[in-house]
């Protein structure tokens, strides 16, 4: 059988796990690309089955088109500002798209591009946004009227020992993203703008503290979905209690969330917040609305811990990112989702996530 031709752009923490999802499948064709020769050398040494190598500069648009042209699938684990550039060359070249952003701005180019597209682009396909959109979705579709629907994801150390409780575990751009842009959230019936680090509550759940509060990008484009359909929908990223209050100071009070003053910020990160892979994602929805003329609420509720695959081990938040959108590469190759034109993430059946190779993850 013909395998599929798949470039994969970017082979950072997430693009690493996503190789190896894909690599060991034997029914993809794979292309690595990225500018960092370290990277490349790891990918090489790592020696992941059915991969071809290519170190380019991925801010290059003739570049990035001539890599793409004759692929079938791109997919994008690059920084959220490259994001224009790979989803234009991809609308070019006829290849069905795929990202992880969590960013507004680049997500509405995306969306722009699929217009009248011959190809399927599916952006924002991680875990939030991303499954956290296909839950949601889910729940919801099982109450005749909606009253709330809230959305809440942490991807936490599973041993916090410095004052954030924090460890990086992805993008640090994408988390800066966040934790200073304007979020989206449906309040009283209407579409609205709300502020990060914001509107932060407390829960506990299996006996643990949580804080939760408005970051950027989580939604995805259920807004758009759920709109007129329910009161009140948002999404909050979930921490240790006191981690809100010292990143508020670092942005706010210092202004290190300025845009010219975010490089600061990501250096000072970079460099005092050490990575882990022992790490926990959780992932909570809860519903309120009516059924059979009852207000009931429903709720989903799911840990998933770091663990080895396929002999390497990987971090909870690379695991459901990457096989977020491998998933969703499979549910498009097999027909189960439309293969041209926008494709949103709730437009995925949770049943059909979960029954998938790489979407069992979320559900073991």
């Amino acid at each position: 059988m013909k395998k599929t031709k798949l470039i994969l752009l970017g082979a950072g923490k997430i693009g690493d796990a996503i190789l190896n999802l894909l690599s060991h499948t034997g029914d993809y064709e794979l292309t690595v690309a990225d500018r960092d020769p370290l990277r490349m050398e790891y990918v090489k040494k790592a020696n992941f089955p059915n991969v071809k190598i290519v170190q380019a500069d991925l801010s290059d648009a003739s570049a990035v088109a001539d890599l793409i042209a004759g692929n079938d699938i791109t997919l994008s684990a690059c920084p959220y500002f490259l994001t224009p550039i790979i989803a234009a060359a991809a609308k070019k070249a006829k290849s069905h798209y795929f990202d992880l952003t969590e960013d507004v701005e680049s997500t509405r180019i995306v969306k722009q591009l699929a217009e009248n597209a011959d190809t399927a682009f599916v952006p924002q396909c991680g875990l939030a946004p991303g499954f956290i959109s296909i839950v949601a979705n889910d729940v919801a579709s099982r109450f005749e009227q909606l009253r709330d629907v809230n959305m809440r994801v942490g991807a936490l150390p599973t041993y916090p020992s410095n004052a954030l409780k924090y460890n990086l575990t992805w993008s640090t751009d994408g988390l800066i993203n966040e934790y200073c842009n304007p979020c989206e959230a449906i309040v009283d019936g209407h579409l609205r703008e709300t502020s990060p680090l914001e509107e932060m509550e407390s829960f506990s759940l299996d006996g643990i503290d949580y804080e939760a509060f408005n970051t950027s990008g989580g939604l995805g484009t259920l807004c758009e979905s759920l709109e007129g359909k329910v009161q009140n929908l948002n999404y909050k990223t979930v921490r240790y209690p006191g981690h809100r209050d010292i990143i508020k100071m670092l942005v706010r009070d210092l202004q290190l969330g300025q845009l010219d003053r975010r490089h600061i910020l990501k250096e000072v990160m970079e460099a005092s917040i050490p990575i882990t892979k022992q790490d926990v994602v959780l992932v909570f929805v809860s519903v309120v609305g009516t059924r059979d003329g009852r207000l009931e609420q429903e709720t989903y509720a799911k840990k998933i811990y770091s663990q080895e695959v396929n002999g390497q081990f990987l971090s909870a938040i690379q695991l459901t990112t990457a096989s977020g959108i491998c998933a969703m590469v499979d549910l498009v190759v097999e027909g189960k989702l439309p293969n041209r034109g926008l494709v949103r993430q709730e437009q995925t059946k949770l049943s059909d996530f979960l029954a998938n190779r790489f979407g069992r993850y979320y559900g073991a």
